[in-house]
């Protein structure tokens, strides 16, 4: 028999325990990660948002910040804090603590669908999905296989991700790369038809790749890594109803890095070129220094570009 399909795990992941009145429990799987993956921890606390919300007041925005790396393995509580229920919108704070310290928050703005002018900026021009290599079948050329620990993450990947531009792999081909990046995705099988979950799925994916584009000018995707990486903020606006198991193009740009941190937007089209949602993210970029004896701890999860449980 075969096991469940990733979007089976990744709906079950979302699927939390409520505990008591506005307390929710979600599981944080043991893996192969110094951190708990950020955008797991972001679709977990937007899930406990959602479910005290009337479902016709769909979630528009989101603010998150990553105090703390999660520990793989620990249950992670989310305590949501009822803000306002006001006649068109609707605001929820929520913390994630575990181990009774907090090591995220985030607060989301629900509000009623109601008609509007709409304009937008168009869709950039770029291959259509099929025609573009999954990211695993790209290492593999590459590599010849994957290594096993890879393998290992690409069996249970979420999303099925192909990259616009082919993968850079060493420094000498980064003269003139700009700090921009775009790629194909979609959860890989059925996520079923509750919106809510397809909005925390999305919430979930737009950490695994956002920070590639300040990277792209100076470190090849793959490779040795030359920074400790990790998130510090997020922040999402969703314009229009979508499905996070059907393709989505997200679109990615650095406008800065400086100070040891640097700045990505991104803006995820649907197939059809409609902008469904908008992100913006800062991530800490800290030269790394193998000699150093002590680490400073980091904020959130260390970032992998590419794979699933990392960006």
């Amino acid at each position: 028999m075969t096991g469940p399909s990733p979007a089976e795990r990744l709906v079950d992941l979302l699927n939390l325990e409520e505990i008591d009145l506005n307390i929710f429990r979600g599981r944080s799987p043991h893996e192969s990660l110094q951190r708990v993956f950020g955008g797991q921890v972001a679709g977990q606390a937007l899930v406990a948002a959602g479910r005290t919300v009337d479902e016709e007041r769909p979630v528009h925005s989101l603010h998150a910040y990553f105090l703390r790396p999660g520990i793989p393995g620990v249950p992670i509580v989310y305590q949501v804090e009822r803000v306002r229920d006001g006649r068109s919108f609707t605001t929820r704070r929520v913390v994630a603590v575990q181990q009774g310290r907090t090591i995220f928050n985030l607060t989301a703005s629900f509000h009623i669908r109601e008609p509007g002018f709409e304009h937008q900026m168009p869709m950039p021009r770029v291959p259509e999905p099929e025609s573009l290599p999954q990211l695993a079948d790209e290492i593999r050329e590459r590599l010849g296989s994957l290594p096993v620990p890879l393998e290992r993450m690409a069996r249970r990947q979420a999303f099925d991700l192909r990259y616009v531009d082919r993968l850079r792999w060493n420094t000498s081909e980064l003269e003139g790369v700009e700090p921009r990046s775009a790629v194909w995705m979609r959860a890989i099988g059925s996520l079923g038809d509750d919106p809510l979950v397809h909005t925390c799925a999305l919430t979930y994916a737009s950490d695994m790749t956002l920070l590639d584009a300040v990277r792209l000018p100076v470190e090849p995707l793959w490779g040795p890594r030359n920074f400790d990486t990790a998130s510090l903020d997020h922040a999402m606006w969703f314009h229009r109803p979508f499905r996070a198991d059907e393709w989505f193009l997200y679109q990615q740009e650095s406008p800065i890095a400086t100070g040891a941190r640097g700045l990505a937007r991104g803006q995820i089209f649907d197939r059809e070129g409609r902008l469904i949602v908008s992100v913006m993210q800062e991530g800490l970029f800290r030269p790394h220094s193998p000699e150093r004896n002590e680490t400073p701890p980091a904020p959130a999860q260390e970032k992998t570009p590419g794979q699933a449980t990392s960006t």
